[in-house]
């Protein structure tokens, strides 16, 4: 179950303001509106895919 609005703080130093942002601004970028910086909302971190095993290492060699 995905928010519909993500926190994050700001990443200057001098501001940290906690910033609410809706979900659908993954990977756009936005302004602080306290310090006025602009902010690149991160992309959801998919899991790496499991690589198929090979077909040779499924063999028992003799």
């Amino acid at each position: 179950m995905a928010s519909s609005t993500l926190r994050m703080i700001c990443p200057n130093l001098k501001c940290r303001s906690v910033l609410s942002v809706p979900a659908a601004a993954r990977g756009k970028v936005v302004r602080c509106r306290q310090c006025r910086q602009r902010v690149q909302v991160p992309v959801i971190a998919t899991p790496p895919a499991k690589p198929a095993p090979a077909a040779a290492d499924e063999m028992v060699q003799d």
